[in-house]
Order: structure tokens, then sequence, then C-alpha cells
């Protein structure tokens, strides 16, 4: 005797379809030793990932205030990667 499966309802659809949906938003698969994994998205600003944006937008005062000294540059290399992005385009 097989068991008789039990149809979902509508609103059981759209809850499932919704935290589906929700799920897809907040995890990503990877695969990990051959096998899939779902980790966590990384932080997104604006479309971008969080450090880049930093990158772009912060400035040397608040990199030094929070200790992001790694992004910060001096006005040698500014004005380097300034004719570096000028040759590129």
């Amino acid at each position: 005797m097989d068991k008789v499966k039990k149809k979902l309802t509508t609103a059981q659809k759209c809850a499932r379809k919704k935290t589906k949906e929700e799920n897809q938003k907040k995890y990503l698969c990877v695969f990990v030793n051959g096998k899939q994994v779902t980790v966590k998205r990384p932080p997104m600003i604006e479309g971008i990932d969080a450090d880049e944006y930093i990158q772009q937008n912060a400035d040397p005062i608040w990199l030094h205030q929070y200790g992001l000294w790694e992004y910060i540059r001096d006005e040698g290399e500014k004005q380097e990667a300034d004719t570096e992005d000028r040759d590129k385009r």
C-alpha cells in the first residue's frame, strides 16, 4: 500500500514559493569538495561588494579611524591610478 500524498493548498504553495525566493536572495550555492553547499551571500551596497564600495568612496580620515590602513593610498599612488583609469577608457 502506497502512502497517498496530500496536495498543497494555494496558500501553502505561495508561502513555499516566497520562502524559496528569500533564501535565494540570502544564500549562494557553491561546491566544496564535490558537494553542493549553501553559504551566506557577501554583503552588498548598491550592487557591489562592501569592501570594494569602501575602497571607492571612503576618504583617508575615515579609513584611518576604522583601522583600514591597507586601503589608504598616497598622493603619488592616486595620480598613477587616475592615469591608468584614463588610459583604460
